[in-house]
Order: structure tokens, then C-alpha cells, then sequence
């Protein structure tokens, strides 16, 4: 990744792709932090792990649809770890229904953390990474958001959302030495996936050139990519990893 200190902040990253993330971000050399939903130890094997690489590990239970939980949050990681120059933010929930039956609740619930949580984060992060003269924002988005799904009003909608405030973001803050991008998966293997009918799930797979779904791998070494002085000259960019699924 680079021969200067990194500290990463990684949302959702107790489980699935925030979690491979996180430990990808570990392997090449960063203090790692996760910021996630659920019991305090749902993130302890992966704190076990970023520890194994020899990195500072760092958790916090919370919700990233909270203002004030993600300000209190990303002050007291910058506080342990000295600085933030990466955010990753991949915190996402489903509640699929057609409109016609899609609740406040469903709708509201999905807004809140898959683009408000963004939001929410984003602002909380970049007086850090100003103050430290460097940074990369990585939001995960999906293919969903480009190109939408049905049944998926809700999470489409938030996923898109996310791309406009990527590029957004990218040009407000290009003049501080920070980078904003999104990856937009397809099909991955996580546990989220057997939330999936297997209808739905067959539809999905014929999509996909590669015949296959993806793996959280897939996604986490673009991310650490994205993360590293490689890419230093990319931001405002929605790079796709769905095996040829969106074409």
C-alpha cells in the first residue's frame, strides 16, 4: 500500500465484504478500525485478524445512520489511532419489496444507512483527512444503483445516491489530496446473499458472463487498490466488479 502510515476506518466491517476489507487493508500494512451493527463481538475474529498482520485494531458498536454515533465514533478512532487517511465505507442493509407494498419503514430504513450512513461519514471524515494532507474515500455502491432492480426502489435508489455524492465529494475535495471513488459489485458470496430466493438467484447468475458470482476477494483487493499510492490519480470513478454482469 505504501511506506507511510495508514489508518483505515471500515463500516460494516464485521462480517462479509466490509470484513474482507478490512483484513485486506491489514495484510498491506494498516491500522485498521470497524465501525458496524450487531454485538460487540461479532468484530472480535476480525480484530484477531488485523492483529495477526501485526496492525492496530480498533472497533466500535453503532449505527452509521446516527449523526451523532458516527462524529462520536471517527473522533475517538482519530484519537486512538493519531489520524484517519482512509474510509471505507461499506455498511448496507436489504428490505426488498415492490413499491406498491414497500412500508415507510422499509424505505426509510434503507436510506438511512446505505446513503445517509455515507453521508454521515464522509462529514465526519474530511476535516481529518485536510488536516492531514491526504486521503481515499471509498464507498461501496452496486450495480443496482446504476442500472436499478426490481423490488429494489429502496436500495437502488440509496446505491445511486452514492454515486452522485462520490463524484460530488471527489471535486469538492480534490484540492486536499483526497480521493473519492465507489466499486459497485454484482453477485457476491456473502452471508446477505441467502437472504435471495432461488429464483432470484438464478436470474442473477444467467446475467453473469463469467457464469459464476463473485467473491468478497473480488471486491476487497480493488478497494485496497484504490486505497494505495497506485492509484493516487484516480478519483470520481464507479469501477464495477460483477464478472460482466451489468453489460
Amino acid at each position: 500500500m505504501s511506506n507511510s502510515p495508514r489508518r483505515a476506518l471500515v463500516t460494516g466491517g464485521s462480517s462479509g465484504i466490509g470484513r474482507c476489507i478490512a483484513e485486506t487493508l491489514a495484510r498491506d500494512g494498516a491500522d485498521v478500525g470497524l465501525f458496524y451493527q450487531g454485538e460487540v463481538n461479532d468484530g472480535q475474529p476480525v480484530l484477531r485478524r488485523i492483529e495477526s498482520f501485526g496492525r492496530r485494531a480498533w472497533s466500535r458498536v453503532g449505527d452509521v445512520s446516527d449523526a451523532a454515533q458516527v462524529h462520536s465514533a471517527i473522533e475517538n478512532f482519530t484519537a486512538a489511532m493519531g489520524g484517519m487517511e482512509i474510509l471505507v465505507n461499506c455498511a448496507g442493509i436489504f428490505r426488498d419489496q415492490v413499491i406498491w407494498k414497500m412500508t415507510d419503514e422499509e424505505w426509510s430504513d434503507v436510506i438511512g444507512v446505505d446513503l445517509n450512513g455515507v453521508f454521515h461519514c464522509c462529514r465526519a471524515a474530511v476535516p481529518v483527512m485536510r488536516q492531514g494532507g491526504w486521503g481515499a474515500i471509498i464507498n461501496i455502491s452496486s450495480i443496482n444503483g446504476l442500472r436499478g432492480k426490481f423490488g429494489q426502489t429502496n436500495y437502488s435508489a440509496a446505491k445511486a445516491g452514492v454515486i452522485g455524492l462520490t463524484k460530488a465529494l471527489a471535486r469538492e475535495v480534490a484540492r486536499f489530496n483526497v480521493t473519492v471513488n465507489a466499486v459497485a459489485p454484482g453477485l457476491i458470496e456473502t452471508p446477505a446473499l441467502t437472504q435471495m430466493s432461488a429464483e432470484a438467484r438464478k436470474e442473477s447468475l444467467q446475467e453473469i458472463l463469467l457464469g459464476r458470482p463473485g467473491c468478497v476477494e473480488d471486491v476487497a483487493e480493488l478497494v485496497a487498490f484504490l486505497c494505495g499510492d497506485r492509484a493516487r490519480f484516480i478519483t470520481g470513478e464507479v469501477i464495477r466488479v460483477d464478472g460482466g454482469q451489468y453489460i
